[in-house]
């Protein structure tokens, strides 16, 4: 059957569908974390060879490790009606192709890095894989509903794989930067959650809203709101960001409190809150990449 629909299909279907398993979106807002976090670190431009390794190895890597998740999950999501029609819960791509891939696409990021950047970014972007692939796909997402808090420092790796590749360690600054993602993590995540609760009830994935209900998933978003904010400060106060980047982050950071107080105490603002926790991050980091000069 698959080899009979694969000849029905154009070569950009097929390729088309090979992609997708990279999640090329959330891997372009991934990287652009990473590219934020070498401006500060160089304090101005960073060499174009360091941006281009980061760029290309922070996207091969990411994109990789979704793959491999696409590959995990696939019985979990042809469960789910937002993701049966993805490639490998449709039947229009082999599952182990998605594996593959994502080992090849990996094992790639880590030469182009080590290459391109150094040691140091290479082996960060490869802990980021190897925590999202086994602590939160195989281990924490079926299993707690503190999956995606503990899980999402994966996604919380980027910053530091752009930091190290300029500076060869990480400080205090770059550890902020972490922290600002790994606390931004649950309220985002757990908005979704509460869109799509069906879903994860459908597929038995423990997520908060589905085990605690949406009133403590609303209450834990705040406050770890609350500490994405605080952490966000610190570039300022390590002298790593200009006041340009400070007022920017607490006039963004009154943003992200504000709805996830609202979401708290009326309805119809989870779907806002999502939105805008989206538009946070992106923004904060251009925030950081401009405020990192001197002169603003």
């Amino acid at each position: 059957m698959l080899g009979s629909l694969a000849q029905t299909r154009s070569l950009g279907e097929v390729l088309r569908d090979y992609l997708s398993l990279l999640k090329l979106r959330i891997v372009l807002l991934l990287v652009a974390t990473a590219v934020g976090a070498m401006l500060p670190a160089a304090h101005g431009w960073p060499k174009a060879l360091t941006v281009l390794a980061v760029i290309l190895g922070g996207t091969l890597a990411a994109g990789g490790a979704h793959a491999i998740n696409c590959w995990f999950d696939r019985d979990i999501d042809a469960e789910m009606s937002r993701t049966r029609r993805r490639p490998l819960p449709a039947g229009r791509i082999p599952a182990w192709h998605a594996l593959v891939l994502g080992i090849a696409l990996n094992i790639v990021a880590f030469a182009v890095l080590l290459s391109l950047a150094n040691l140091a970014s290479a082996l960060l972007a490869l802990s980021g894989t190897l925590i999202y692939v086994f602590v939160y796909t195989i281990w924490l997402k079926r299993t707690t509903p503190q999956n995606i808090v503990i899980g999402g420092a994966a996604g919380a790796i980027p910053p530091l794989v752009g930091w190290a590749a300029v500076t060869g360690s990480l400080d205090v600054t770059a550890v902020a930067l972490f922290l600002v993602i790994f606390f931004w993590t649950p309220p985002h995540f757990w908005a979704l959650a509460q869109m799509i609760r069906r879903d994860y009830e459908r597929a038995h994935v423990p997520m908060l809203p589905v085990v605690g209900g949406d009133r403590s998933a609303k209450r834990q978003s705040l406050a770890y709101s609350v500490l994405t904010v605080g952490a966000s400060l610190v570039p300022f106060l390590t002298h790593a960001a200009s006041a340009v980047y400070l007022a920017g982050a607490m006039v963004l950071g009154a943003g992200l409190v504000g709805l996830a107080l609202l979401d708290l105490r009326e309805q119809g603002w989870t779907r806002r809150l999502w939105s805008y926790s989206m538009l946070y991050l992106a923004a904060l980091f251009v925030l950081l990449a401009i405020g990192s000069f001197p002169s603003l």
